[in-house]
């Protein structure tokens, strides 16, 4: 009998779910599920038991290979059981199978670029390997982009890019209500900004060069040039996000509480290395610096920085690598002396300094170059395809 910590999952689901707003439910469809190799997601000997495995197997039109998907449930025709991950694992490799429907997050995939994102691990639908043999297991996998997570659903279309309006401004397909947008241009040491009242909307604020919507995709586009108007505290220029009030003040929580911030996002393009997250010191104290800061460089890896006290000093942690150009997906929760981050399932947890306590805090998320010459066209190009912030007591 398959087990499931109800508890857990909910709580997984929930942390995933936000990372990766605005992803796409899969449209009501039957038919065959196609791969890597053109193969089919099937059933092997058109079993319809519990724990049956999913694999990939040449195209025949059997009821085995059917599959309906709906209302983010992928169910076998032949057997009215569905797509499932083995006992509601978040680990790379958990093997897929078939199972009754039970409406739990081990069940539920939401499409995202032509990827099948399973809501209880947020990890994509993976044939094993990179293999696109007879008989390959499907398993779970973090998010990569590569052909064997590629999928075309039933009907012949593949998972849609998110939902997001490719012909509207960044407010139209993000709650800009609560930031403020910092960009790489003004008066030296005093960089424009644009306040939240004239972000949101679909007609809202958009920049050609530095803000604005991809019309290839819908993404919330940031670009951030190595020479551009800086903060008088930084040498780095930068087109960010800055955390402010529903009312139009600037954010600046206490560390008591439950704060986080959620984001799907891809990096095409980074000369050394790039800010994509932050939680920034506010009011209480004299210093200006970062609590953290979430980097993404150009091999790949992602490292979070931890600030050893409001003095200054940055430890870096390696969280992860993801390839430039692939869609990944973190997650910064701070809850009292607390920081846990999840990037792409993973996470890892940090200890706070007691000598924080005294500061309000808020986020920040964009594209802040970490690198500096004279060069306009070299920089850091950030996408986002979700991105939403909460508080809680």
């Amino acid at each position: 009998m398959q087990r499931r910590t109800l508890i857990l999952i909910t709580v997984t689901a929930a942390l995933v779910v936000g990372g990766l707003g605005g992803t796409g439910a899969i449209a009501a469809a039957a038919g065959a599920i196609t791969g890597i190799g053109g193969k089919c997601v099937d059933v092997a000997g058109a079993s319809s038991a519990n724990g049956a495995a999913v694999q990939l197997y040449d195209c025949n039109g059997t009821a085995a290979q059917q599959w309906t998907a709906s209302g983010g449930t992928v169910v076998n025709s032949g057997s009215g059981k569905c797509l499932d991950v083995a006992a509601a694992s978040t680990a790379n490799g958990a093997l897929v199978q078939l199972y009754t429907c039970n409406g739990t997050a081990a069940q539920q995939w939401t499409a995202a670029s032509g990827a099948l994102v399973n809501a209880g691990s947020g990890k994509c639908l993976d044939a094993t390997g990179q293999s696109s043999a007879n008989g390959t297991r499907l398993q779970i996998w973090s998010c990569t982009g590569a052909a064997n997570q590629s999928w075309t659903l039933p009907g012949g279309s593949t998972p849609p890019t998110g939902g997001l309006n490719p012909a509207v401004a960044p407010g139209g397909n993000f709650d800009l209500s609560v930031w403020q947008l910092q960009l790489p241009v003004g008066s030296p040491g005093a960089p424009t900004t644009i306040p939240s009242s004239q972000l949101r909307g679909a007609n809202g604020y958009t920049n050609p060069a530095y803000f604005f919507t991809d019309k290839t995709d819908g993404s919330m586009t940031f670009w951030a040039p190595e020479k551009g108007v800086t903060t008088p505290n930084s040498n780095y220029a930068r087109s960010e996000l800055r955390e402010m009030n529903a009312s139009g003040s600037a954010a600046d929580w206490r560390l008591a509480g439950n704060h986080r911030l959620a984001a799907t996002l891809r990096i095409p393009n980074v000369t050394k290395n790039v800010c994509v997250g932050q939680v920034h010191l506010g009011t209480g104290g004299p210093s200006t610096k970062p609590l953290l800061e979430l980097y993404y460089r150009p091999n790949g890896d992602i490292y979070i920085g931890t600030e050893n006290s409001p003095d200054g000093g940055q430890t870096l942690h390696l969280v992860g690598n993801v390839p430039l150009g692939v869609k990944w997906s973190y997650v910064i929760a701070v809850s009292g002396n607390r920081i846990t981050l999840t990037v792409n399932g993973s996470t890892t947890t940090y200890a706070i300094p007691s000598s924080f306590n005294q500061y309000g805090m808020y986020f920040k998320a964009g594209s802040y170059n970490q690198s500096s010459s004279d060069s306009t066209t070299n920089g850091a190009k950030v996408k986002f395809y979700a991105l939403t912030v909460s508080h809680s007591s």
